[in-house]
């Protein structure tokens, strides 16, 4: 058949496609004032309904063997990008702010969802599981939404901070959660907590080994300036070294961006190389994020999708509170909801889940169904929340 199609064919025209779409969801933004994300992951939306619905093809999906490096080359763009916001002069003015709303936070938020669902019955280690998981942010929703936005306020630059190190400590509280389950149910906790380790200082020594140099080499060509090649050169360096040494590439990256801002003196700008070529890689991360939702596992793990949700929302907004109430001095800088602009969730929760399914086969499918879904719902709407709380 000459006009058969071929998986790399298809692949292409799927890319060629998802962009054009894109383009036609930035127009919609424009005239409604949506978030142009929301746009994105709802039309991700529509072809897992086509699919799964329309052509009963419950199995497929979109760029299968492609999505996932096009979705970890995204995150991994942009917890670069965020390394590069955490300078020392920025961390001198804000720096124990992000720690105490970003603590308070997670330790409200992962205290709500966990006691929550225990409250009403569901199984311990699906209870701590998701509790860990929801500790978790989206840094490429938030950091879109607020460069979108232009705001350059205290209220940005801290939303900035705090999902630069939110994975982290995302990645900490999985490990430890693993590990605590592991002891209380199996016994083997230790085999868990050595590989949460390996995952946080691994990414801490991959980041250090990538930055150091790359903070002295990079901007030699260009005077002042990195150049493209070297930027994109960075970001698959260590998005396939994580891959292979199984460490956070988030962690990772956010660590080389870091120590490249903070110790490259002869560069006038850090690797603005990245942001002009991120956003179509963004596009691909949250299309296919919507795209990837199991609509017949969400007909049975609804009830724990909804609670999860909810729980969530709560936590967030409770743990916001406290942090702002805690920061006393700077407390009239910061708005009282800052929690809810924390809420989108994404390629690291969902990371989280499908470990946390292989560990505990009997929950996985309510696990990983409850994570997708409500991804779908935290990706949708944190970013009209993140708006909100910077208006």
């Amino acid at each position: 058949m000459p006009f058969a199609l071929s998986p790399a064919a298809t692949a292409l025209i799927l890319l060629g496609v998802i962009l054009s779409i894109s383009i036609f969801a930035d127009a919609v933004a424009r005239r409604t004032r949506l978030p142009r994300i929301s746009l994105l992951v709802l039309v991700g939306l529509g072809v897992a309904v086509f699919q799964q619905r329309v052509l009963e093809l419950p199995d497929a999906r979109p760029l299968d063997g492609l999505g996932e490096p096009l979705i970890k080359v995204a995150l991994v763009m942009v917890a670069f990008l965020l390394g590069g916001e955490l300078t020392r002069k920025r961390l001198r003015r804000t720096g124990p702010l992000i720690l105490i709303v970003s603590l308070s936070v997670v330790g409200v938020g992962a205290l709500a969802v966990g006691a929550g669902l225990l409250a009403l019955g569901f199984p311990l280690a699906m209870a701590v599981s998701l509790a860990a998981i929801s500790v978790a942010t989206d840094p490429a929703a938030v950091q879109e939404t607020v460069h979108a936005s232009g705001d350059t306020r205290l209220r940005a630059r801290l939303l900035l901070g705090i999902v630069a190190i939110d994975d982290a400590w995302g990645i900490l509280v999985f490990g430890l959660a693993m590990a605590g389950l592991g002891w209380a149910l199996s016994g083997d906790g230790q085999v868990a907590l050595l590989e949460a380790g390996w995952e946080l200082g691994g990414a801490l020594l991959l980041g250090t080994a990538i930055g150091l140099p790359a903070a002295w080499l990079t901007g030699r060509l260009a005077p002042g300036e990195p150049t493209q090649v070297e930027a994109i050169a960075l970001i698959l360096l260590l998005a396939g070294l994580s891959t292979w040494l199984g460490v956070s590439s988030l962690l990772a990256a956010m660590v080389t961006g870091m120590l490249i801002a903070n110790l490259s003196r002869h560069h006038t700008r850090s690797f603005n190389e990245i942001e002009h070529i991120e956003w179509p890689f963004l596009v691909f991360f949250f299309v296919l994020s919507g795209a990837s939702l199991d609509l017949a596992s969400l007909d049975e793990a609804l009830g724990l999708t909804l609670a999860y949700i909810l729980l969530r929302l709560l936590g967030r907004v409770l743990g916001g509170l406290l942090g702002v109430r805690l920061a006393r001095e700077r407390q009239a800088e910061l708005p009282r909801n800052i929690g809810l602009a924390l809420t989108p969730q994404a390629g690291v929760a969902m990371g989280m889940a499908l470990l946390a399914a292989e560990r505990f086969p009997t929950h996985g499918a309510a696990l990983l169904s409850a994570v997708v879904a409500s991804t779908l719902v935290f990706e949708t709407l944190g970013p009209m929340l993140v708006h909100r709380v910077l208006r």
